[in-house]
């Protein structure tokens, strides 16, 4: 097809008015646009009180008024004219912008395509005053509080094929709201008033980023959170980061903002989504608001017309601090890291009963027992001589069983070999929140864990919360590998040796560095076999000819060593995954309670490596509620 042939033209200058139609192409390329200048220019004068009103979308008004400084008299036909503003007047104002708007341009281009009225008052004035349409209107008096009031309407009124392109009114007035919620959310200090067709749809007063946060969130959002407020040189990242657990299928609960300003940076966006790949994994996106405060000659803020993409001097630093920061955050969604689930205390003062079993008073001995999970501290229950302490847990009177009978939920009697010492609550440990998961009760259809603490019941996901544990033990023993130190290693007695298809071979043949970095020894004995020697000791329980399988497989797919820089999460999680005890597998109460020290211990141990749960809390007032206890 050929291109159309253009008339000749000599080069002439534009006219001012082509010109601001020009750029409000970039500037006002839809309602939301308009809305979003003139926000970030009420800011910009002090404003601490703004409203927002819309009609049809913002199509037919838009109308923003703000108490702040105000604009002079004499300056108000310059606030109309085209890189006119009082927010830059050199080079190096340019490369330190404090402001939000700054260009100078915004209010001629909007005024270039729609009718503008603004109308003013700053304090030492007796009165408002005036302007409309453009630079070259009359300034009038009028009346009016301090501040300023922009009043748009007729959006495209004057550029009729642009106003074809916008979309539905309902559409164009979400895309309004959005850009409020945003700026919103950046400023809590300042209130926040929004209408639609004459019908207020939301009001925020000024308040605390938790508070504004949990508004314009949900409560959803405001239960499944963790604060962040990290400084390091001049980066300082504050705000909120949600859950694991509170992940959602779509992007839209992600906020982030540099020096106040709501960009939608790349870098900015992949330093939180590897903080999150630890444990949310998936086509999952987490939520937050974050705030990233750093000093204004470091970051160019002028690289998109629209500024929401920023350019960073130092960027790496920027990245890794950012990245480090909500990690570290996430790092402590363990038991340990939240007041709300506290220690045991007595099952009796949490019931409302006395102390008494049927067997009478009693103390939870404290034992330390051998397990497959090592060397742990778990709990039997024992008669309390006569005037003894109040027991750390008792059982519940009223049993008509004999209590015999379930002394295998508590252990039973002390093994010769262990070693027995009665252990009570005291005021001080309870104070110090040892055991925040409290202690085993008994295993449910061999998935979950039931135990007991402060508040009530707490359900484990007993696969889910070792698959955590491996994880992180994996990842330690990895880079202390990577540091220099040596992985620890378990020689299989008899090799393991399984048939294989070529592509295995050549696989374990390959990437035999990788392999060994990961601690397994696999070799080719002939072209259709091979032999596991040697697996990671953290991984000796698993079964080793899948293990090997699923390392090769994923050696494979992940290119060879770049599965420890690259593919490390994926790969570890996998053994993890494997390694961790199945369901169905029946638990000791000694390894159940081995399991719930070891998850108090363990970083990010709130949620498995996928990101689900690892365990929830029943408490007292909910279970009062199923038995309508107290009503």
């Amino acid at each position: 097809m050929n291109a159309p042939i253009t008339p000749h033209r000599p080069i002439q200058a534009l006219p001012d008015q082509l010109i601001s139609q020009i750029a409000a192409g970039e500037v006002v390329e839809r309602p939301s646009a308009v809305v979003k200048e003139l926000l970030e220019n009420a800011l910009d004068s002090g404003a601490t009180q703004i409203t927002v009103r819309l009609e049809e979308g913002g199509v037919k008004r838009i109308a923003i008024t703000d108490n702040g400084r105000g604009i002079d008299k004499d300056q108000l036909p310059l606030a109309l004219a085209r890189h006119a503003t009082s927010k830059i007047a050199s080079l190096h104002d340019l490369e330190n912008v404090g402001t939000l708007g700054f260009r100078g341009e915004a209010l001629a281009s909007i005024a270039s395509v729609a009718a503008v009225t603004v109308t003013s008052r700053t304090a030492d004035a007796a009165h408002a005053w005036e302007i409309v349409g453009s630079h070259n209107g009359t300034v009038a008096p009028s009346s009016g509080a301090q501040g300023t009031t922009v009043d748009v309407q007729d959006l495209y009124f004057n550029t009729p094929a642009r106003r074809k392109f916008l979309k539905s009114e309902q559409t164009e007035y979400g895309h309004c709201a959005e850009v409020v919620r945003r700026i919103a959310l950046a400023r809590p200090d300042v209130s926040f008033s929004l209408s639609h067709n004459g019908r207020t749809i939301d009001q925020w007063n000024i308040s605390e980023l938790a508070k504004r946060s949990a508004h314009i969130l949900g409560n959803d959002f405001a239960e499944a959170r963790l604060a962040i407020d990290e400084t390091a040189g001049s980066l300082r990242l504050h705000g909120f980061a949600g859950l694991p657990t509170a992940s959602k299928a779509r992007a839209d609960g992600q906020f982030f903002y540099v020096n106040g300003r709501f960009v939608r940076d790349k870098l900015l966006v992949h330093a939180v989504r590897m903080a999150y790949q630890d444990v949310l994994h998936g086509d999952r996106f987490p939520s937050y608001v974050l705030a990233l405060d750093l000093d204004p000659s470091l970051v160019d803020v002028n690289v998109h017309p629209s500024k929401i993409e920023v350019r960073f001097r130092d960027s790496r630093s920027v990245h890794q601090f950012v990245f480090h920061a909500v990690q570290r955050a996430l790092a402590q969604t363990s038991a340990t890291a939240f007041g709300s689930v506290p220690a045991p205390l007595p099952a009796a003062a949490s019931l409302g009963g006395d102390a008494t079993g049927a067997g009478g008073p009693g103390l939870w001995r404290r034992e330390q027992t051998q397990t497959s999970f090592g060397a742990q501290f778990t709990n039997t229950f024992a008669p309390a001589p006569a005037g003894g302490t109040r027991p750390f847990f008792a059982e519940a009177p009223g049993v008509a069983q004999d209590t015999a009978s379930y002394g295998a939920l508590f252990g039973g009697a002390p093994s010769p070999v262990t070693q027995v010492q009665p252990y009570v609550a005291s005021a001080e440990a309870m104070a110090r929140e040892e055991y925040p998961l409290g202690f085993a009760l008994a295993q449910l259809h061999g998935i979950y864990i039931l135990a007991q603490n402060t508040k009530g019941l707490v359900l484990v996901d007993m696969h889910a919360a070792h698959e955590r544990i491996l994880y992180e033990q994996l990842k330690t023993a990895l880079q202390a590998q990577v540091s220099g130190q040596d992985m620890q290693v378990q020689a299989l007695l008899i090799p393991v040796t399984f048939y294989a298809d070529a592509i295995e071979v050549s696989t374990a043949n390959e990437n035999q560095d990788t392999l060994t970095a990961l601690g397994f020894d696999i070799a080719a004995l002939s072209p259709t076999t091979l032999a596991v020697r040697s697996v990671p000791t953290l991984l000796k329980n698993a079964d080793a000819q899948t293990l090997a399988r699923d390392v090769l497989r994923d050696v494979r797919e992940y290119g060879g060593s770049r599965v420890l820089i690259e593919r490390q999460n994926e790969l570890l999680g996998t053994l993890a995954c494997h390694t961790a005890v199945r369901a169905n597998r029946i638990l000791s109460v000694q390894e159940m309670n081995a399991l719930l020290r070891q998850m108090e211990s363990t970083e990010r141990a709130d949620q498995c490596n996928h990101g689900r749960p690892t365990w929830v809390q029943v408490e007292i007032s909910a279970l009062d509620k199923l038995f309508l206890r107290g009503q």
